[in-house]
């Protein structure tokens, strides 16, 4: 009897449910889902190639190259500690891309699994809602200096702000979109002919939810590059001598008369990858639109 239920609910849900799939693996191969697939695969090599595009260590400092500007020996110049900036900010973007595929990952799978539950539970609903207003009630950099003192700064200090605070968000987002989905007609077809809550979740309501969360998750990584660098700008993030985007822009700004490149460069690295996110995250949300 079970598995006829089954077969006759997935021939319900191949006819009756949403496909959108096609259509948001097409929007990253045209227009601005193309655009922002380039720009975040271009900076992101970058920085994997780190060692091959410089042939200077970003800790490496070289003698008598002291806030030199541009040139072909030194792309975007030197600092004041006698390091070259384009090798600096090359190891950054490796950094910073560690960080977020590291935080953002953790904290839509935390933050899934406390959306699942409260989907499924009057109880657990109330509390986790009740405690995902508390975690946004705070933002973010404050959250951020109140964690630092108590754990201290450095990379781990981002990683728990960018999890922490993308734990409501995707939890919401699939408490959301899940109960949206049971309201379908394939899923209250499941539901009628025997169908219990587990199995809904797993054939049917699961599958339809992973495209918001897809959308959600090109958003969440250009919050991660802002976080990531406005933590370390205020120095409560990845510490020095360790090169990331913040903390090579904060160290830039007491030597901008002397080499503008100096900021120039991760400047633009930032702008690009949160860019290159938020792109790819208007093309798919486009796409399951018209899906």
């Amino acid at each position: 009897m079970t598995d006829v239920v089954s077969e006759f609910a997935d021939a319900k849900a191949v006819a009756l449910r949403p496909k959108s799939t096609d259509s948001m693996s097409a929007a990253l191969r045209r227009g601005q889902g193309l655009a922002g697939v380039i720009l975040v695969v271009v900076i992101a090599l970058a920085g994997l190639f780190a060692g091959a595009l410089s042939k200077y260590a970003p800790l490496e400092q070289i003698p008598g190259a002291n806030l030199l500007g541009p040139s072909g020996e030194h792309w975007l110049g030197t600092d004041n500690l006698n390091r070259d900036v384009f090798s600096r900010v090359l190891y950054g973007i490796r950094i910073d891309l560690i960080i977020g595929l590291i935080a953002v990952p953790l904290g839509a799978l935390l933050g899934s699994l406390a959306g699942l539950l409260a989907s499924v539970n009057a109880v657990a609903d109330v509390i986790t809602q009740r405690v995902f207003d508390l975690i946004l009630a705070f933002p973010a950099l404050i959250f951020a200096i109140a964690l630092s003192a108590v754990t201290g700064p450095g990379a781990h200090a981002v990683i728990i702000v960018i999890v922490a605070t993308e734990i409501p968000i995707f939890g919401r987002q699939i408490r959301t979109a899940i109960l949206a989905v049971r309201e379908q007609p394939y899923v209250e077809a499941a539901e009628v002919i025997g169908a219990n809550t587990w199995w809904t979740l797993r054939k049917h309501l699961l599958p339809n939810v992973i495209e918001p969360l897809a959308v959600q998750a090109a958003l969440s990584l250009s919050l991660a590059v802002f976080v990531e660098s406005a933590m370390s700008f205020i120095g409560i993030g990845v510490r020095p001598p360790d090169p990331s985007l913040g903390s090579i822009i904060a160290q830039s700004i007491r030597n901008l008369d002397a080499n503008p490149a100096f900021a120039v460069g991760p400047l633009l690295v930032v702008s690009g990858l949160t860019l290159g996110f938020l792109l790819i995250a208007q093309a798919l949300g486009s796409a399951r639109r018209i899906g």
